[in-house]
């Protein structure tokens, strides 16, 4: 069985431990080779203290998280998110009036709705991860570097987390939360931007464009979407 390789928060370098376990319980945390600084200090580090880092897009936090830890929610946290997005589109649809008869066929509409707003919110996440990633194939293609599709794939999904802040955005809703909503949007994109900028070890203005890439994909399928000669309220059923 292969060692799992980790990597220097600070160089990027390659490590085959992050620290030393020696007798009595004393733990020793490995010098990396190339910076002769810690190889992962986030490792000493409070979870909450790791978290702050990663909102403030610090490097060495996405690293520690990327590299040197076994995280694999990855694909939990995106559902949650999807239903977050989903929740913020289905509280914002117009046209379905409140009713407080269970029984009454809008009670039922609009829980559909719900469905139709998380797959719509999953057909555009879908888009902008293979916007992103189509763009950063072809570009290897082209400069000839490597990289792992699954991982990248991983770290955009985990990058993504800001999403849930829409929650809180839309139960305290207030005359700001437009605004709210583009600066969540932008967060997002910024922690996509830098997880990619980790993963290949590549420039800013690379993940940049390769966010782009995926932002304009996602609005072209979304626009795509609002231009059907049909709209989701008419292929819901109870209509």
């Amino acid at each position: 069985m292969v060692a799992k390789r980790f990597r220097c928060v600070e160089c990027n370098k390659d490590a085959n431990e992050l620290h030393r376990d020696y007798s009595n319980g004393i733990l020793k945390i490995t010098i990396c080779g190339s910076c002769q600084k810690p190889v992962d200090k986030y490792i000493e580090y409070d979870p909450v203290i790791i978290l702050i880092d990663a909102i403030l897009c610090k490097t060495q936090a996405f690293r520690h998280i990327l590299f040197n830890t076994t995280l694999n929610i990855h694909w939990k946290l995106c559902v949650f998110c999807l239903l977050c997005e989903a929740y913020l589109r289905w509280s914002q649809l117009q046209g379905s009036e409140q009713s407080n008869d269970p029984a009454d066929i809008i009670r039922y509409t609009k829980e559909w709705d719900f469905y139709g707003m998380f797959g719509l919110a999953a057909l555009e996440l879908g888009a902008f991860s293979v916007g992103v990633l189509s763009f950063l194939w072809l570009v290897q293609w082209l400069l000839g570097f490597d990289f792992e599709l699954s991982l990248l794939l991983k770290a955009l999904l985990l990058s993504s987390y800001g999403k849930v802040l829409l929650i809180p955005a839309v139960i305290w809703e207030h005359d700001y939360s437009p605004l709210c909503f583009s600066l969540i949007k932008l967060f997002v994109l910024t922690s996509n931007s830098q997880a990619i900028r980790v993963i290949l070890n590549c420039s800013r203005r690379l993940s940049l464009l390769a966010v782009c890439v995926g932002l304009l994909l996602e609005t072209c399928v979304a626009q795509a979407l609002q231009t059907l000669p049909w709209s989701i309220q008419d292929i819901l059923p109870f209509q």
